[in-house]
């Protein structure tokens, strides 16, 4: 997969979807935006991850030094638009001159990576490509193979795997996920998180995570590969859940808790 190519193609396809729509426009898989504001999001993920790569930022105070730098949300939808190509087209090109291990910030502590930010980075774009189309209500353009297995790895490992060190996860299932047409298989272990935050605040959520490879699943979500990637991602996918009843009420209040 050529990263690079395909941040590019998505995020023109993005725009081009956005360009056509009401920016008053309510997005139906982030409620809270409308078109406007999602064109928006994408341009500020774009500027910020562009520059920490072209910056080679590090710390946390070179980090906020480069989100304080990006330029005021513009009034008019062609003045975002603008600013949109242009980040694209940055951050595209530094991913195109820089090796995954070379490092850099990330939010993931795990992993402070080039490589990171190149796998983050192909997922967000696709998924809000995503959003475009239903915000404008037509067909929604075919993912590739190889972005939806991307798609669903990073969602299990990352995306919905988080736990900070003051919460505590108890598993209530584990389940199998299988691609139907590139005969993939993820064990993945989901449950409840719940903790007290540093601000004394009592907080739950839902839980994905890449299984032991012993663990012997109790339900199973059958797709496509398209499928389970939009699916993990709360876009909007029909796949075939089944096994006990924990296992598929497991998963269901993990796939209900949803992502932006």
């Amino acid at each position: 997969m050529d990263a690079s190519t395909v941040i590019r193609h998505e995020g023109n396809r993005f725009a081009d979807v956005l360009a056509a729509v009401d920016p008053a426009t309510p997005v139906p898989t982030c409620p809270d935006w409308t078109a406007a504001d999602l064109l928006w999001h994408l341009t500020e993920v774009h500027l910020f991850w562009g520059g920490i790569l072209a910056e080679g930022a590090l710390t946390n105070e070179e980090v906020a030094r480069i989100d304080e730098a990006k330029p005021p949300r513009p009034d008019t939808i062609g003045d975002a638009l603008a600013i949109r190509e242009q980040a694209t087209t940055a951050l595209a090109a530094q991913l195109s001159s820089l090796a995954d291990t070379e490092p850099r910030w990330t939010w993931w502590t795990q992993d402070q990576t080039v490589g990171f930010t190149r796998r983050m980075q192909v997922c967000e774009v696709t998924m809000h490509r995503i959003d475009a189309e239903l915000t404008a209500g037509g067909p929604v353009t075919p993912i590739g193979d190889e972005v939806a297995t991307l798609a669903v790895d990073h969602c299990i490992d990352v995306m919905r795997a988080w736990l900070p060190d003051w919460a505590s996860w108890q598993s209530a299932a584990t389940v199998e996920f299988r691609a139907t047409d590139t005969g993939h298989r993820w064990l993945v272990d989901l449950g409840p998180v719940t903790g007290v935050d540093p601000d004394g605040n009592q907080e739950s959520w839902q839980r994905l995570a890449r299984a032991a490879a012993d663990a012997a699943p109790s339900g199973t979500v059958t797709g496509t590969a398209q499928q389970l990637a939009r699916w993990t991602w709360n876009r909007g996918s029909d796949v075939a859940v089944t096994g006990t009843d924990q296992a598929v009420a497991a998963v269901t209040a993990a796939i209900n808790e949803g992502l932006d």
